[in-house]
């Protein structure tokens, strides 16, 4: 009788579970809202930034109501997973360590990393290749990696924790680096803007951003980097389908972000909303 009855008591819970999945219709996307200008908030709270304006222009050709979750960085993945919401939306790249975990959509956006240092520093004028891709190796990647091996020897380099660019700096490409982790990317440029930091680690385009707000004399150094630890672009991460109902709606939702991405790509929407916030095309 005990067992019938937990069993019976199984059922009904996953039925549960599979009706508040289906019963709102709303698509929950996860984003830090401390990633400018990706993703980040103004003076009343509200979530702003180039993926917040992607987000409804997607799920308005998805046809579906969203609503945006503000999300910690190093708890993204996990409340994912947890059904906290549907996807992330977050300046995630998409990376091969990333996919044995979540599933990615068809990236939108380029993100280029890319070293910071305060003008007047000795980093400044760094000789090396520009536009270096990690996945492609030969010459250029080789001389580059030196170069910043040399250069950055004992120095001190800050950077946003489980973060692509942390990844990078502890994989001893760039020799034994004395890497210091922050929960945000504004913590990060504070810190650089201090002293605290000999340079800094993230998306180009996030330091340009605070630079230009701050009004701090934030001189960008070095190659930019994509491919490798760096990933294939930015774009919305989902769980991994499944077989039971919850899993395959999983699956639709991934479909369905691709097609609305591609409609938004070949409307140009993405190019537009792009140099709104970057001040350049950065849609892939």
């Amino acid at each position: 009788m005990n067992i019938f009855k937990k069993t019976i008591f199984s059922v009904l819970a996953s039925i549960l579970i599979i009706g508040n999945v289906y019963a709102s219709d709303k698509i929950r996307i996860g984003t830090e809202g401390a990633y400018p200008p990706w993703n980040s908030k103004d003076a009343s709270g509200k979530l702003i930034g180039f993926e917040v304006e992607l987000a409804w222009t997607l799920c308005r050709y998805i046809g579906q109501q969203c609503t945006i979750v503000e999300q910690d960085w190093d708890g993204m993945i996990p409340a994912l997973l947890m059904r906290k919401f549907d996807a992330i939306m977050a300046g995630m790249s998409i990376t091969a360590e990333r996919q044995k975990t979540i599933t990615f959509s068809q990236g939108y956006a380029d993100e280029v990393a890319q070293l910071a240092v305060m003008k007047g520093s000795s980093l400044e004028g760094m000789d090396t290749p520009s536009g270096i891709n990690l996945s492609l190796g030969g010459s250029d990647v080789k001389s580059a990696l030196k170069t910043l091996t040399g250069a950055l020897a004992g120095k001190t380099v800050c950077v946003q924790t489980a973060t692509i660019h942390q990844n990078f700096l502890d994989s001893g490409d760039v020799g034994s680096v004395n890497v210091r982790t922050y929960k945000t990317q504004d913590e990060v440029n504070l810190d650089l803007a201090s002293g605290r930091c000999d340079a800094a680690l993230a998306a180009a385009v996030a330091f340009t951003d605070y630079a230009e707000k701050s009004g701090k004399p934030v001189v960008l150094v070095g190659p930019t980097f994509s491919g490798g630890a760096f990933g294939n672009g930015v774009g919305v991460g989902l769980r991994q389908g499944g077989d039971d109902a919850i899993g395959q709606r999983d699956a639709e939702l991934l479909a369905k972000f691709n097609k609305a991405i591609d409609k938004a790509r070949k409307n140009g929407e993405i190019s537009r909303i792009a140099i709104k916030w970057f001040g350049f095309d950065a849609s892939m």
